[in-house]
């Protein structure tokens, strides 16, 4: 679940600048259009500037954000006029329809993340472009390759994806729910269950001193330890109980991961 931050001087709630995010479970806060809003605001993972009634404005403060070394993802709603309008020098990473659906959105919002980190990584001194350090853990995006401590881990696409999700945002709690959603996809229908039965798998591939890695938050879900070193590595019996289904095997749970 992602952070909005909404930009604008309409006096509506979120969904009607933009109706697709009340179809989401992002949490969306709504603030002024006014960069001065951000210096000791709220941090997002997003933030979207309302484009749809004063272009010449939106257009002003995506460049003032950008100029005042905005890291996050800009993204400009517009209205089918204001499509004509804007131009690469207005600073926006993507610009969205106010009548866009939740799928759209969803995808332009990691889409425009994605390629945040990328830009990121291709900068950093230390590491080459789509490669996640975190810990003892190194995965190559490009690969899809996972090393802990120079050790290779043979990983499904699942197991790959799920730690690279966890390992992008060390020490922040996913849910179950969460992780099913922006690892699975909304296409997926299985139980969160499936969650827990990748955790268990990845944390026997990582090892015994790396399994730490993977922590259980109880009662809420899981998050990446960089230490690795975090008690309770092991799943066990009062974790996977507080899982839908219970312990036990997941029924119908594919092999490929």
């Amino acid at each position: 679940m992602a952070q909005i931050l909404v930009l604008t001087n309409a006096l509506t709630p979120s969904t009607d600048v933009l109706p697709a995010l009340g179809l989401l479970p992002h949490s969306v806060r709504v603030l002024p259009a006014e960069a001065s809003v951000l210096v000791d605001g709220p941090a997002g993972d997003a933030v979207l500037v309302d484009g749809r009634r004063e272009l010449a404005a939106a257009r002003s403060l995506c460049r003032v954000l950008r100029a005042t070394g905005l890291t996050q993802p800009l993204l400009l709603v517009l209205t089918e006029g204001g499509m004509a309008a804007v131009a690469a020098d207005w600073g926006a990473d993507d610009v969205l329809l106010d009548s866009c659906g939740p799928a759209e959105l969803d995808a332009r919002l990691r889409l425009a993340a994605g390629r945040n980190r990328l830009a990121a990584a291709e900068e950093a001194p230390d590491g080459g472009a789509g490669e996640i350090r975190a810990g003892d853990v190194v995965i190559d995006e490009t690969a899809y390759s996972a090393r802990v401590r120079g050790r290779q881990l043979d990983l499904t696409y699942k197991e790959f994806e799920l730690l690279k999700h966890l390992a992008q945002h060390p020490g922040r709690v996913f849910t179950r729910a969460q992780l099913l959603q922006e690892v699975w996809g909304y296409d997926y229908f299985g139980g969160t269950r499936t969650v827990d039965v990748h955790v268990r798998r990845l944390r026997a591939k990582l090892g015994a001193e790396h399994e730490g890695a993977i922590g259980t938050v109880r009662n809420v879900g899981y998050r990446f330890v960089s230490s690795g070193r975090e008690d309770g590595g092991a799943l066990d019996a009062a974790t996977l109980d507080e899982a839908p289904g219970g312990a036990g095997a997941l029924p119908g749970a594919p092999r490929n991961g």
